[in-house]
């Protein structure tokens, strides 16, 4: 039996299986993003998930028999609270209705949030964390925040407790890689050149209020640095140590609010080889591997499934 799981966020147009033994397969694919710019308008992401996610689909179910997918699940929101809104969801909304409808299975709506906390339990190997309150954050180019997350029937419920006060931490490193000549997204390409960085980082100290961040500051170091000719490898460093730093001095500040609970990073950000060490150095923290860290539909396809076998007991 199968789980179909579809995920159509910002960036990435994505798609998943799970079976009955728990093993993913999934297909995804960047939207197109011109050189030098940052970003897409909702209208033109919502054109490319309508291109591209019939191709992906039939990729994925190219070996398989439709009428052994027993359920579907979809993103449907970034985040599961009233007013969570995101054109680009719509697209893959619309089409789960289709595919429930055609298969006759049940459709269950979950948020994009949901996916990457989902897709990080299940990649991290820690479902006990279902059945215990954490700490997770996510932490993307959408999104910089952290959930109390607290058991709830087949998954978690997600309570905001703390997030970014301007920008995000993913919207940083990419303005900064632009800046610096990079292909968008830059996350991967600005951590090569950090790591070629072996010398000393003297990083200013991190900006929060209470225990939310504000991220906009490190654009503007990193642009006076560069314009100071300073090295791209220094830059690249400067930028991933003063976000590491941030989102270190907030998991602190939160472990000392809310008790010393398990926690847990997902997102695109917390794909970056340099954090994920420090933190589970420090912490012991749980991550998503990095297949599952970027935007992806493995994470609604293993709830769909958590959901389906719950639904069924």
């Amino acid at each position: 039996m199968y789980y179909l799981g579809i995920d159509t966020s910002n960036y990435t147009t994505s798609v998943a299986l799970i079976d009955d033994k728990k093993e993913v397969i999934q297909r995804k694919k960047l939207l197109p993003v011109k050189s030098g710019e940052i970003g897409l308008r909702q209208s033109d992401a919502v054109f490319h998930h309508t291109a591209q996610l019939h191709s992906l689909y039939t990729e994925l179910i190219k070996d398989i028999n439709t009428a052994d997918i027993k359920a579907i699940g979809v993103s449907t929101r970034p985040r599961n609270i009233d007013g969570s809104y995101m054109p680009c969801f719509t697209v893959g909304h619309n089409t789960a209705r289709i595919l429930s409808s055609t298969l006759n299975v049940p459709l269950y709506e979950f948020s994009h949030q949901e996916g990457h906390i989902g897709a990080a339990v299940y990649s991290s190997k820690q479902e006990k964390l279902f059945s215990e309150s954490f700490i997770a954050f996510h932490v993307s180019g959408g999104t910089t925040e952290a959930v109390l997350a607290k058991p709830d029937k087949f998954g978690v419920k997600l309570e905001l407790i703390a997030k970014t006060l301007d920008l995000n931490a993913g919207q940083a490193i990419d303005r900064v890689g632009v800046m610096l000549g990079l292909n968008f997204p830059c996350g991967k390409e600005l951590e090569k050149l950090a790591l070629k960085y072996n010398g000393v980082l003297k990083v200013k100290k991190p900006t929060l209020k209470g225990e939310n961040c504000c991220l906009s500051g490190i654009e503007n170091i990193c642009k006076n640095l560069y314009e100071n000719n300073s090295l791209k490898e220094y830059i690249s460093a400067y930028c991933l140590k003063y976000i590491e730093n941030t989102i270190s001095l907030m998991a602190d500040k939160l472990l000392e609010k809310y008790g010393n609970f398990p926690l847990l990073f997902a997102g695109g950000v917390m794909s970056n080889s340099i954090i994920r060490k420090s933190f589970e150095d420090k912490y012991g923290a749980y991550f998503a591997s990095p297949e599952f860290s970027c935007d992806n539909a493995a994470g609604i396809a293993y709830l769909t499934y958590r959901k389906a076998l719950y639904d069924k007991s």
